[in-house]
This record gives C-alpha cells, structure tokens and sequence, in this order.
C-alpha cells in the first residue's frame, strides 16, 4: 500500500519540468480553467499563505501540506496584512452566484478569491499545479488573472466497493486525488453481488458483500473487509476538507443478495434470490431499521446531504410487481427525505411504467441506460438528472463487456453531460446536474489488483473532471490534452 500511496502522490502532481502551456497561452491544468489573461512578468513567492477567512484556515493548511508533500515547497499559514510574495486566501460571498467559482490574479500577491469555502478550495488546486512548475522559474509564477467556473456542478465517480472491497487506505488517497482534479462527488456502492453464473448457477453460493459496519443486524457485515463507522465518518471529514462529497449508496431490491444471504426469507421466489419480494412487508421492516442505523440521530453515519437508494434492475415481468417496485421506490425516497436529506436513485421508471406515483421534488436521478429511463421523460416529470450512460462511462475490468478502459478521445471531443445515449440536452440544463464515470467490480477475478483498477480511474477521472468542469469550453485539442496527461502519468 505504501508503493501505491507514493503512485498516487505522484499522479497527482504534474512533473516540475512538464507542466505546459496550453492553448491561448493558458497553462496546463486538469480541467482546463475557462478564463486566463496574461499580465507581464512574474511574482516570486514568499512561502507565506495568508488567510482573511477563519473559514479558510483549514483549507490553508490542507494547501500548505499539500505544496510541502506534492513539490516540497514548505509554506507557513498566518493571517494579518499580506506582503509581497504572499498567497492571500479570501472570501467574498457577492463575487459570485456559482458556489465553486473562484478567481486568481497574480500581481504583487498572488490572491485566491472565492464565495464560498468550496471554491477556495478549487483555487488552491489549481495554484497547486501551477507551482508544480515553480523551479523552472526560481519559485516564481506568471503575473495573470484566472476566473474559473464549473459548467456543471456535480462531477463524479461512482466505484464499486460492494462487489470487491476496496481498502479505507486507497479511498482516503482517491479523495484528495479527485479533489486535486477538481472532481466533487464520489458514490460508494456499499452492497452488491456477483452474478450466480460465476458460481455454479447457485444464488446461495454467490459472492455479496455489505461493506459497512453493522449494529442492527449483526453478522451483516461483509467478513472479507469492510469499512467501520468511524472508518467511514473520517473518510467523509477528509473528503469534505478537499471539497469532496461522498454519496453513500445501499441498493435494493435488485441487487439484494447480501441481505438475503443474511435473512433468506427476505428473497423473491419469483425472480432469483438476488430480488427482495416486494409483497412481503417485513422487507420494508429491515430496510427501514438499516437506513436508520446510519441517518439517525444528530450526527449521523451517513455526513453528506444525499444518500442513493438504487433501485435499478428489478424485473418487470408483471405489471403487480412493477407497481410493488414504484411503491417501493417511493417509500424509500421519502425515507432519506425524512431524515432530511436528498434522495439519490438509478433511474428505471421507463423500465417500471406504471400508475403507482413515485415522488419526484428533490429527487436526483442516475440516467445510466435510455431504456431503462428515458432522460427526456425524466426531465418532464421533473427530476434532476445526472448523466452517466453506461456505454460511454462504465468501466468494468477485464468482462469483456461495457470498457475496460474508457475511451478517453471519444469523450474528450464528442460528450458533456448534456449527452445522455441517444438524447442531447442544452449545455447548463439547470436540470442536468452534471456527469460521473463508473467502475463496477462485476467480475469476481481476485488478480485484479488495486493498482489494476487505479490504472484505469486515473485517465477516466483526468477526462471527466475535464468535461465536467470545463465541459464545451474545452479550446485545448485532445491529442495535445493526451500528450500532457500522459506525460503526468509518466512513471505510472
């Protein structure tokens, strides 16, 4: 792990001598920053952080760690009046109405300006790769104004920790890497199971795995690695500090296997034990003490403002039970939204059309495959949408199906969030509320490394965080992107 933590550090970190310029003189940056004006020369810098926020006194500190770890500049925080050479980190909550907007502008101090925490945050990232190339000029940076708008404001990966347990150690690394890409939003599929398939055509002799820890039903918890409550609450406090929201996914009622390994009697006899049977009401008495386990109280397991429920892929081989389904849906929907957070789920009510209604107010939908949901549909009923058609970002490792590796050019020139399969959508659709990139653990292969699926979330992230962030504004031709990109992952 130890090797691996040294390969993220440095994939995270443009090489001092191979930070370029991209196209209109802007320098390199992943994502590209969507405004840059050149001033004239450059401004050496002090090795002072100065912080006019009490707010941001953490995020200066994460910053200074950060030069010190990623390029060995070691930088001290302090407040007061800034000096020449300074790093000055300020809010100014009417610069502007996108909450992760920020500005830079390099003169006689280098000033990072945003309205809110989280876009201070971007800001210093953004410093972070440009000083990567400081040596090159005696710790110096080019005089410039940056301004730098999200187009979308969620941008995502969603990863697959239920099939194939992923260590807490690698998840606290992805974090501050996706927070360097200015990638916000991590989903952790917490539940999940191999096809039977795999093992002998036999659900009972299936892989499936519950990933967290417990109380309520003791013995739930996956035993070939799982993550403890703390474990989980400390990785949401590190993502929060690096401007990362973790979504916590527990899917049902497709997708059941490991409850149903726990308590057979919850299993569908109808349509594979992987299936909760939706007219047996002691499913809703399970599922609703496990959700409270993790939303109750004042502080709750579960941090973040949005929780994903699944609910993809349950049959619809009868009209009785595709109404037990939306009824099912619903009542889980308005379950997060009781414990008052937002409701997250996969979209299938194309696949599950029926009369039963299933809120939509406040409810954010996964559009993964048009067949299953209709985005235009969606739309009109009234959710929010986020873009993550299956064909073009799901990763699935050496399945022979979906990618193995994403195909990066293809998204680079022709995808934003705005494309959903076959449906396009005006850029900024306020209800297209960005786009993520999956890896799904479908193959029960113990030789797929963690060093494997890194190799592949690596270009992905670089690509999405890219089409996320800078979206149609990208000026910078691919092959030019792919040349630095690769050259960032030189040694990797």
């Amino acid at each position: 792990m130890r090797k691996l933590f040294l390969l993220l550090l440095f994939v995270a970190v443009v090489p001092l001598h191979l930070l370029a310029i991209g196209s209109e003189g802007k320098p390199f940056i992943i994502p590209e920053i969507t405004s840059w004006t050149a001033g004239n020369g450059e401004l050496a810098l002090s090795g002072r952080i100065v912080v006019k926020s009490k707010q941001l006194k953490p995020t200066a500190q994460i910053f200074a760690d950060d030069c010190l770890s990623l390029i060995g500049q070691k930088m001290t925080v302090r407040s007061g009046k800034a000096k020449q050479g300074d790093i000055v980190l300020c809010l100014d909550k009417t610069l502007f109405t996108n909450n992760e907007a920020y500005k830079i502008e390099i003169a006689n101090q280098v000033v990072v300006t945003a309205s809110t925490v989280r876009g201070a945050i971007w800001g210093t990232k953004t410093l972070l790769q440009l000083m990567s190339k400081k040596e090159e000029r005696g710790r110096a940076l080019p005089r410039c104004t940056i301004i730098d708008i999200p187009q979308y404001p969620l941008r995502g990966m969603l990863f697959d920790v239920g099939r194939k347990y992923i260590p807490m150690s690698y998840l606290r690394q992805l974090v501050k890497l996706m927070g360097y890409y200015k990638m916000n939003t991590l989903q952790l599929h917490l539940n999940d199971n191999c096809h039977k398939k795999y093992f002998d055509n036999d659900w009972t002799k299936a892989q499936a795995a519950f990933r967290l820890q417990c109380d309520t039903y003791p013995g739930l918890t996956a035993t070939d690695g799982s993550y403890t409550k703390q474990e989980f609450i400390q990785l949401q406090e590190l993502a929060e500090a690096n401007g990362v929201e973790i979504i916590p996914e527990i899917d049902s009622p497709a997708h059941s296997l490991a409850f149903t390994h726990y308590r057979p009697s919850l299993a569908s006899k109808d349509y594979g034990m992987d299936h909760f049977d939706l007219s047996n009401p002691e499913v809703y008495t399970f599922m609703d003490a496990l959700f409270a386990e993790y939303l109750s109280g004042k502080d709750p397991i579960f941090r973040g403002p949005r929780v994903n429920i699944g609910t993809d892929e349950y049959s619809n081989a009868k009209q009785e039970v595709v109404e037990q389904f939306r009824a099912y849906t619903d009542h889980y929907l308005g379950l997060i939204q009781s414990y008052g957070k937002q409701p997250m789920l996969w979209g299938a009510l194309t696949h599950a059309k029926g009369q039963t209604p299933v809120r939509h107010e406040g409810v954010l939908m996964s559009c993964w495959y048009n067949g299953y949901a209709q985005p235009d549909s969606m739309r009109q009923l009234g959710y929010q949408i986020v873009s993550i058609p299956d064909v073009l970002v799901y990763i699935v490792p050496k399945a022979g199906y979906y990618q193995d590796y994403l195909n990066c050019k293809r998204l680079y020139e022709n995808w934003t969030p705005a494309i959903i399969g076959d449906k396009r959508f005006p850029e900024q659709d306020p209800q297209i509320e960005g786009g993520m990139f999956a890896l799904w653990n479908d193959i029960p292969d113990p030789t797929i490394t963690i060093s494997d699926l890194h190799d592949r979330i690596v270009p992905a992230m670089q690509t999405i965080a890219v089409k996320t962030w800078t979206g149609q504004l990208v000026t910078l031709p691919y092959e030019q992107f792919e040349a630095q990109r690769e050259k960032v992952n030189a040694s990797h």
